[in-house]
């Protein structure tokens, strides 16, 4: 039977109406373009996925009226009222109607679950919703995944499962505890998850151990059983063995890969077909305590003021070719993944740290790509050649910097940088995004025990390597676009609407206007941020524009890189690490004829594109995609444990911290210079009541007007450091938390006074206006 959630009823055959409108499900809407307020009613008491389309035909709107609605429905999401797009709208802060959830925790035989997608990144904590499950007791347990129908009433958010997705892990990773009965629990060892489990067979694990399990049953009531022993959690290394274990990331090879790389290894360097560069002072310029070195730069300078450069690329391609074991197992990790102790790489180490890392003094292929600049740093021609390469030098970014500063650096390093000085220079006139964002570095001893945690200091000889790479990656991208080549781009959307309507939202709690109308460009926000003179108001302004970015992801469909202010970018320079750029160069391989001769039997033929990655790089460019992401968070993980683990020996001091977030159950600070992200719960807070606005994300005492605000400086003291999970917590220096961040007067004070009597808060308004319902 036909089913309408709007206008005019559908009507069966005998022209009566259909039974959903007949049950009342959904009221009939007033004809003509509605209100605000109607479309948020219809929104929240449609049954189905509501767009534009079926608001249109809820109020019969046709012609001129579907365009005024659109325009409303825009205005909508604008000023925060609808979030979504015109295929499912949903109130702002909601849920939508139908979406992925993921079990939580099981609570009085009851599943609950959050959002899949929801992103912790934000600070917003996620909506908690109870699943109405059928018959009695939870089927389901935590870790699972749903696709559910959405639902707010008076008591909260209900879903309805309508069917299982495959879970995305099923083995758990925790410490095991022993309780005073006697029984075993998992402790998790990730800090977004709070329960432990019950262990239903410890399979010879002992109190305190790290170790692998998995569900013993069903039912969540049958807890979990140990599969693996891991060890001990303290020990050093093992932070990144937690990361890798969590989100499962491949950290062995099988004997067929291992055998592959070795027969690949042996491939013999020939010079046929290649161009030799031997002669040339090419330089590796890579991190002090780099594991493999894939790219190496030379430039020289050219009687038009402009500079013939190289950038030579360890030739990848020739080594993992298409279809074999190797090539699956690289496919399959899609990156390299960087520990402070340790690399889990993308190949073995016969390929990865020896064979195609170019090492100083020895012959290495590579795949050229020869640069010409011009005097105003314009690149205004590009070739890439295959080529056999010997490295006259590695040197370390401080090195070579303090080569540079002193004068003593030879013509190699002095032509790559005033070669640099003109792409910088061409660089600033495209204004790309310039977020300075400080990088942690955890230093380690012989035997993986931390001896420093610091932020990486930002040298020019970073930004030299960094331009020329760019440089490169631009060309690979224009050179297959000139053949009609598959690409595999970089890209980097611009922000979405929803993004910058919050950014504009938060950016008016500093009195800072931002308008939705105009071209949004990287240049935009670089002028936002030259206008922040306060440091403090400055860091906090650069994170809520980074807040604002989209995700990079890998696409065969060119969308330009915005960060970067590019139309075509491509990743071309990291093929150890990176299986994106080895697809790059195995597409210029066939677009410019660069072929080598057939190698042994053993192993495939091509070095080129493999025919299933022509014909599908969306499914590929996803897979790698989301590899970069699982790497990226376990890596982020391993710093904050790393962390964590650092300053559990110093519970109990103050430190100078930042506010980086704040919600109704706390704040978030990160200890200044060593980075470190913590909560202070609300409830450590005093005795006083605290009211969170939402709008300007501060936290304000009722009594005093004491108030906490994203960017205020205070010291802390760090009260918890979970070197298992990363996890901090800090408290109030003495009891105390009176802060006085960009010049606001502290209330109570004679300053405070003399602005009217009032206790006075952000910008010298009175504190406590929020006792009359609104703080604007």
């Amino acid at each position: 039977m036909a089913r309408s959630i709007g206008g005019k009823p559908p009507r069966d055959n005998a022209g009566r109406a259909s039974g959903a409108r007949k049950a009342g499900k959904l009221p009939r809407q007033p004809s003509g373009l509605p209100s605000r307020k109607q479309v948020l009613d219809f929104i929240a008491q449609s049954e189905d996925p509501a767009g534009k389309r079926e608001i249109a035909r809820a109020f019969g709107l046709k012609g001129q009226e579907k365009i005024a609605l659109k325009a409303l429905l825009k205005d909508m999401a604008d000023e925060g009222l609808i979030d979504g797009n015109r295929t499912a709208f949903h109130q702002m802060g909601g849920v939508a109607k139908v979406t992925v959830l993921r079990v939580s925790h099981i609570e009085d035989g009851e599943a609950y679950a959050v959002p899949d997608t929801w992103q912790p990144q934000d600070r917003t904590p996620p909506p908690k919703l109870r699943l109405i499950e059928k018959g009695r007791g939870s089927a389901l347990k935590p870790g699972d995944r749903v696709l559910a129908r959405t639902e707010e009433t008076a008591t909260g958010w209900r879903a309805h499962p309508m069917k299982k997705l495959p879970s995305r892990e099923e083995q758990l990773l925790g410490v095991i505890e022993i309780d005073a009965a006697g029984k075993g629990w998992l402790a998790p060892v990730d800090k977004r998850v709070r329960h432990s489990q019950p262990i239903s067979d410890l399979g010879g694990a002992e109190r305190g151990q790290l170790v692998l399990a998995e569900p013993a049953g069903r039912s969540p009531r049958s807890g979990v059983k140990v599969t693996q022993i891991l060890g001990d959690p303290l020990a050093p290394k093992a932070f990144s063995l937690i990361a890798i274990h969590k989100h499962g990331i491949p950290d062995h090879f099988a004997d067929d890969v291992l055998a592959e790389a070795e027969l690949a290894a042996r491939l013999p360097l020939s010079a046929d077909k290649r161009e030799d560069l031997a002669h040339l002072p090419i330089v590796a310029i890579d991190p002090s305590d780099a594991r493999d070195h894939d790219d190496a730069i030379w430039a020289q300078p050219r009687e038009d003021g402009g500079f013939d450069a190289l950038v030579a690329i360890a030739d990848v391609s020739f080594y993992v070719r298409p279809g074999g074991d190797l090539d699956r197992e690289a496919r399959k990790r899609g990156n390299s993944v960087y520990f402070p102790d340790r690399v889990v790489p993308m190949l073995p180490e016969v390929l990865s740290a020896d064979v195609c890392s170019l090492r100083a003094g020895e012959p290495r292929a590579a795949m050229a790509c020869h640069l010409t600049i011009d005097a105003r740093g314009k690149v205004t021609d590009f070739r890439f050649t295959r080529a056999i390469v010997r490295i006259a030098e590695v040197i370390a970014y401080e090195d070579a910097q303090a080569r540079i500063d002193s004068g003593s650096a030879g013509d190699s390093l002095r032509h790559l940088w005033a070669a640099w000085e003109l792409l910088a220079a061409a660089r600033d006139a495209r204004d790309p995004l310039d977020l300075d964002l400080p990088e942690r570095r955890v230093k380690l001893d012989d035997q993986g025990r931390i001896t420093e945690i610091a932020l990486r200091e930002r040298l020019d000889a970073h930004r030299v390597v960094e331009d020329f790479m760019i440089a490169a990656n631009v060309a690979a991208a224009k050179a297959l676009e000139a053949k009609v080549a598959p690409v595999v781009y970089r890209i980097h959307e611009p922000p979405s609407r929803e993004k910058l309507v919050a950014l504009k939202d938060y950016l008016a709690t500093f009195e800072r206007k931002f308008a939705l109308g105009q071209v949004i460009t990287p240049g935009l926000f670089n002028r936002i941020l030259k206008d922040v003179v306060d440091e403090n108001e400055k860091a906090l302004v650069m994170e809520a524009v980074l807040r604002s970015q989209t995700q990079a992801y890998y696409g065969p469909r060119n969308a330009g890189h915005f960060g970067l202010a590019l139309g075509s970018y491509a990743h071309f320079t990291s093929p150890i690490r990176r299986y994106a750029d080895l697809l790059v160069h195995r597409a210029l391989v066939d677009a410019y004829g660069l072929e080598q001769p057939r190698p042994q039997a053993d192993l495939p033929a091509t070095s080129g594109l493999a025919e299933r990655d022509r014909q599908d790089l969306s499914r590929i460019s996803g897979a790698i995609s989301d590899a970069e992401r699982r790497a990226m968070a376990a890596e982020r993980e391993t710093i904050d444990r790393y962390v964590a683990a650092w300053l559990s020996a110093r519970v109990g001091e103050v430190f100078p911290a930042r506010i980086t977030g704040v919600q109704k159950f706390g704040f978030f600070a990160t200890i200044v210079g060593l980075g470190g992200d913590g909560l202070v719960p609300v409830s450590t807070l005093g005795s006083e009541r605290f009211h969170y606005d939402e709008k300007s994300q501060v936290l304000i005492g009722e009594s005093t007007g004491t108030s906490y605000a994203m960017g205020d400086r205070l010291p802390l003291r760090l009260a918890e450091a979970n070197a298992l999970t990363g996890a901090l917590k800090f408290e109030l220096e003495d009891g105390g938390g009176a802060i006085e961040p960009r010049g606001r007067p502290l209330p109570g004070t004679a300053k405070a006074r003399a602005k009217g009597g009032h206790l006075v808060g952000r910008r010298g308004r009175p504190a406590n206006v929020r006792h009359q319902g609104k703080r604007r």
